[in-house]
């Protein structure tokens, strides 16, 4: 058993930050800000005592209430240290630096401050003190062997972990916890009678009960026991806990649910447009639920009109309710194979608000012109109610299409030997939209906005829920036909909110950073391209790199090569533009039953139209950007996770098979080859290479052989043969198997 374990330093103040603020009755609470409470200690010169600085700001013999807020603010957030003799001490003064801990599987782990600035390493000794997402404050005591600034813990300022998932063992009568985050490297003991039903090997939710400290490891005891670690599901259980997933409704979302109608009442079409006539469709994937949008399209003189109808839920979820608190904390849908964790309750998302055929809803419309050339001429957005006269699904559409071109090609064929059929008014809508999807997609390139038309996985099934094959899914004119709608309809919602002066949550996409920019051209230089643009390319330099690149079999993995160039989209009510979109201002508007952003930005043009302004309640435009860009990247990641454990179950009947693949990583330690078509990655390690001495080149992303000189480069292509797949750790590990062994 791993003997690791977490706390703050022996001898440090072992109460609260609210225990050790002064407590005391009075008049006046709340009068001292933190900053000036701050700035007393600083002439001060010196720590002081609670009792002392209230003597000095004249609070002596009345209220030192005035203190207490600012000094638990203060040294929550790191500014403030309370040393062994419960003296007030400016942490500044004292070389202490705040931040968050970052674990590593292998022990050790950074402390990342907050001021930024350098991260501090942790060695295996000082993250016993810790858990991986504590906060803690600590000092520079020298620097590790690689130069680094090593740092030793202070004191913890903030616990994040209090359940954690994981799996039980028991060594030697000792039963203990691994966390299924491997960032968490210390084992949580469970002392006997706390471990109710739960037996070896299962996955489990432990609370912790006493945080760990540097003698002792952390205690906890199991409060639920998910199941075996081979049980169908399970994947998706771990990840909604590993990563904080909120899963279960509060009960008041849940009252006000039940309290929705069931359809559209007459109430609710007040001030609202007539389009249920109009033949709008709804074109998703096969197992689509939620159904946010529907499209129609018309000519419309020399221009067409397209009309992009979203989905009202901003109707039903008001500000600040309920349903409105449990959407907010999700901010997204994720989605999981064969399960999704929606952002609103199913009686919204999968019923009253989901645009399903042959039923009114409420949505909003943007209403465009586009011109021949793929320009908006103009759009208009107002409330309106809806009926679907079709769902339609990617795949139906496609062949629609590809069938509707070759029969518009022969003229002779005929409306029988056409796709089948569809209402006369849907399939007329078809073509045009086709039409105009054609003229965006040509303003797209154009414009120099980099397209990167990866394919997508799809995971199929037996009847006892493993996965029976896992095979490519590109995307087609279908899918790209709905993405230019929707980018257009976005672009409009940016532009109305921007034009009238509303404050309203952006899509921005910053240019590549210097660093990663640098290692990109260095990557690229190796493979005989470069990247036009200079220090400041533009989407259009991507756009024409990936020109060059064309079609060569390693072009998806230059694909991911210049994706992890860039910087990750995020949330902001500061608009940078979108980089990646070549746009100047862009908005997520098209799926307010899955994304919050778009519920806010829908908010606000309903605002907007009615000459009013929208400001969210109970937090900022600027807090919600942060938190919402944090939802996305942990759905992602949840997402990942359950997905590569699923790829490990399937290659566990695999192991011993030979498989093609392409270098898609390089380390020091070995080479990441991702397998054809199935998008699985194992690892090579290097004493699984040829006989040799290989040296890790980091500029040409390359492992070299010593003596042979042969080399193993990212793009590069091998076969590799499966030798252990660790269902637990949800690793794969590969041989070479080239015959040159």
């Amino acid at each position: 058993m791993r003997r690791r374990a977490a706390t703050t330093p022996r001898g440090s103040a072992a109460r609260s930050a609210d225990a050790r603020a002064p407590r005391a009755r009075g008049a006046r609470p709340n009068v001292l800000s933190a900053d000036e409470l701050l700035d007393a200690l600083i002439v001060a010169g010196e720590p002081l005592t609670p009792a002392e600085l209230a003597a000095k700001l004249g609070l002596a013999g009345r209220s030192k209430r005035a203190l207490d807020a600012p000094l638990v603010e203060l040294e929550r957030a790191g500014r403030l240290f309370v040393n062994r003799k419960g003296e007030l001490c400016v942490a500044a003064k004292l070389d202490i630096v705040t931040g968050a801990v970052q674990g590593h599987a292998d022990g050790f782990g950074f402390l990342v401050p907050d001021a930024g600035g350098n991260d501090l390493f942790l060695p295996p000794s000082e993250m016993r003190k810790v858990l991986h997402g504590d906060r803690a404050s600590a000092k520079v005591v020298g620097v590790d062997r690689r130069g680094r600034p090593e740092g030793e813990i202070v004191e913890v300022v903030q616990r994040a972990n209090r359940k954690i998932v994981g799996r039980l063992h028991e060594e030697r009568g000792v039963w203990f916890v691994e966390a299924e985050n491997r960032r968490i490297s210390q084992d949580l003991v469970v002392p006997p009678g706390e471990r109710g039903s739960a037996t070896r090997g299962q996955v489990v939710v432990v609370e912790i009960v006493e945080q760990p400290s540097a003698q002792r490891e952390a205690i906890a005891r199991v409060v639920e026991v998910l199941g075996d670690a081979t049980d169908p599901g399970i994947e998706i259980e771990i990840a909604l806990r590993k990563h904080a997933l909120p899963f279960e409704w509060s009960a008041a979302a849940d009252r006000l649910a039940a309290k929705l109608p069931a359809s559209v009442r007459p109430i609710d079409l007040r001030g609202r447009r007539n389009l249920t006539k109009l033949p709008l469709v709804t074109i998703d994937g096969d197992n689509a639920r939620d159904f946010d949008d529907a499209v129609y399209c018309e000519p419309a003189g020399d221009a067409h009109r397209l009309v992009v109808a979203i989905a009202d839920v901003s109707h039903y979820v008001r500000d600040g309710d309920a349903l409105d608190a449990d959407a907010r904390e999700r901010a997204t849908s994720v989605y999981f194979p064969r399960r999704v964790i929606p952002m609103l309750p199913e009686a919204l998302s999968n019923e009253l608000c989901s645009l399903k055929p042959a039923v009114d809803r409420l949505c909003v419309a943007c209403d465009m012109r586009i011109g021949r050339d793929g320009t908006i001429a103009s759009y208009e957005f107002y409330a309106a109610v809806m009926h679907s006269h079709a769902r339609l699904i990617y795949s139906d559409v496609h062949r629609w299409l590809t069938a509707n071109a070759a029969a518009a090609a022969s003229p002779n064929r005929g409306r029988k030997e056409s796709p089948e059929l569809l209402p006369r008014a849907v399939e007329t809508s078809l073509r045009h939209l086709d039409r105009v999807y054609r003229a965006l997609f040509a303003a797209r390139a154009r414009r120099g906005a980099i397209d990167f038309d990866t394919a997508e996985l799809e995971i199929a099934f037996d009847e006892a829920g493993r996965i029976d094959r896992i095979f490519p899914s590109p995307r087609n004119d279908a899918h790209r036909l709905i993405e230019e709608c929707m980018l257009a309809a976005n672009v409009c919602a940016a532009s109305f909110l921007a034009e009238r002066g509303h404050a309203t949550l952006y899509r921005v996409h910053e240019g590549p950073p210097a660093d990663k920019l640098a290692a990109l051209r260095e990557f690229l230089a190796t493979s005989g391209l470069a990247l036009t643009g200079g220090n400041a390319p533009q989407a259009g330099d991507y756009a024409a790199l990936m020109a060059r690149i064309g079609e060569r079999p390693d072009r998806a993995l230059f694909e991911t090569v210049l994706l992890r160039s860039l910087a990750q989209a995020r949330y902001s009510p500061d608009n940078v533009g979108h980089f990646g979109l070549a746009y100047d201002r862009y908005a997520h508007f098209t799926s307010p039953i899955r994304r919050y952003p778009d519920l806010l930005v829908h908010r606000a043009l309903k605002a907007a139209l009615a000459g009013k302004t929208y400001a969210p309640k109970g937090a900022s435009l600027a807090e919600l950007g942060v938190h919402c860009s944090m939802t996305e990247r942990r759905a992602d990641e949840a997402s990942r996770d359950v997905l590569q454990w699923l790829k490990c179950h399937y290659m566990r009947d695999r192991v011993g098979d030979v498989f093609a693949g392409t270098i898609s990583g390089v380390a020091s330690f070995g080479i990441f080859v991702t397998l054809d078509g199935l998008a699985i990655d194992g690892l090579v390690h290097v004493t699984d290479l040829p006989r040799d001495y290989f040296h890790f080149d980091a500029g040409r992303h390359a492992l070299v052989g010593e003596r042979s000189g042969r080399v193993f480069q990212l793009a590069g292509r091998v076969r590799v043969r499966v030798v252990r797949v660790d269902l637990e750790q949800a690793k794969i590990d590969f041989a070479l198997d080239d015959g040159r062994r």
